[in-house]
């Protein structure tokens, strides 16, 4: 008996953490936490910019306008990051650019409150498909669906994250 009501008062308590106390209904919001320009994700242990590249955070939304960029000019792209912001910026893996879809959301199919002016275009990951080795990941925002067929040419958006430190 004294064992049931622990397993109830558990299964009570993960309920809460997930549905209620202060979070918006979506669940999803309980495996991230803003902060300023960054969103803390707890879930892959990483830290995303709030805002695409070619964005700026004003302290309440991200204005201006999400530029597409190929694999080259992401490079520069990082390098400047690593420059103003600190720390080691990437392109996230499929796992954890998938990990930003919200399906009760949008579209655009992400958290607007956490990513704001997310545009609903396809975003890279860092990831080849190792399917078709000449093609790179990519997660569609418009949808919330994941794509393995854009080559490193190609101009998508990008959303940077860096390890938590």
């Amino acid at each position: 008996m004294r064992e049931q009501m622990r397993n109830r008062l558990y299964v009570l308590s993960i309920m809460l953490l997930f549905f209620g106390a202060g979070f918006t209904n979506n669940a999803q919001a309980t495996l991230f936490m803003a902060r300023d320009h960054m969103v803390v994700d707890l879930r892959h242990g990483v830290d995303w910019l709030r805002c695409s590249i070619g964005q700026r955070w004003n302290g309440e939304t991200c204005t201006g306008e999400v530029l597409s960029l190929n694999h080259e000019m992401i490079a520069q792209a990082i390098e400047q990051a690593n420059e103003q912001l600190g720390g080691e910026w990437r392109l996230p893996s499929r796992v954890e650019l998938e990990g930003l879809v919200c399906n009760e959301c949008g579209p655009p199919k992400i958290d607007a409150d956490m990513f704001p002016a997310t545009d609903v275009v396809p975003y890279w990951t860092g990831q080849i498909n190792k399917f078709a080795k000449r093609h790179i990941w990519s997660v569609n925002f418009a949808t919330g669906l994941t794509y393995g067929r854009f080559f490193p040419y190609q101009q998508l958006a990008v959303r940077l994250v860096r390890d938590r430190r």
